[in-house]
């Protein structure tokens, strides 16, 4: 199951043009160093939940009514794949490493609509809501998250403990042990928390990584 689905994610980075991708492979491909690069498709996992980032065409019933973000407890949904892409006025491109303090954007996989957040009141404990919103051709400020990783490190790499601190709102990615009765399958809220807590720690986990520009 869990190589189908990144079988799946591979196939989709070919069919959007991104080139360093193996069409035959179901298995990550891997920077040498393990860095996190635009680019990739990843999945970010809840340090203290395991549940991974996810979203599906779901609309939250409250605040935006956009497209509802959550933690979800299985790490083989093909709906809990992002691609890391850098801002419009980047200079980055695909496969650089990203620094600690980069502004990312988050694309989700499937409907192709961005991790994005304001000052709606989250449905269950009243934080900032995170959604998704957008597409292609639609994208704005409150798609913007600052990278902040734990400790001493100064790029991105898999397993490391970073921060995510979205630009418009100063709220950092949340998640806690609030789960959704409607939705099943232990699914949790995803919200935005302005203070640095525990809860605030995601990790890098399952994905297809693009190749850090210049390693063989």
């Amino acid at each position: 199951m869990a190589a189908s689905l990144l079988a799946l994610a591979v196939a989709l980075l070919v069919s959007a043009g991104f080139s360093g991708v193996d069409r035959g492979t179901a298995a990550p491909v891997e920077s040498e160093g393990g860095e996190v690069t635009y680019g990739s498709v990843i999945k970010l996992m809840h340090e203290k939940t395991k549940h991974r980032l996810h979203s599906h065409d779901v609309p939250y019933g409250s605040g935006s009514g956009q497209q509802s973000v959550t933690g979800f407890p299985e790490g083989d949904d093909s709906n809990s794949y992002w691609i890391i892409r850098p801002t419009p006025d980047s200079s980055s491109k695909q496969g650089d490493a990203i620094e600690t303090g980069s502004i990312v954007k988050l694309q989700h996989m499937r409907t192709r609509r961005w991790l994005h957040s304001h000052l709606h009141a989250s449905p269950l404990s009243g934080n900032l809501e995170v959604s998704c919103y957008g597409g292609d051709e639609l994208s704005d400020t409150g798609d913007y998250w600052r990278l902040e990783i734990e400790g001493s490190g100064k790029v991105w790499k898999r397993d490391q403990k970073i921060r995510l601190r979205h630009v418009d709102t100063g709220g950092y990615l949340h998640s806690h042990n609030k789960k959704y009765n409607r939705l099943g399958g232990g699914q949790q809220e995803v919200c935005g928390v302005r203070e640095k807590r525990a809860e605030n720690i995601w990790l890098a986990a399952e994905g297809v990584y693009l190749p850090v520009n210049g390693s063989k």
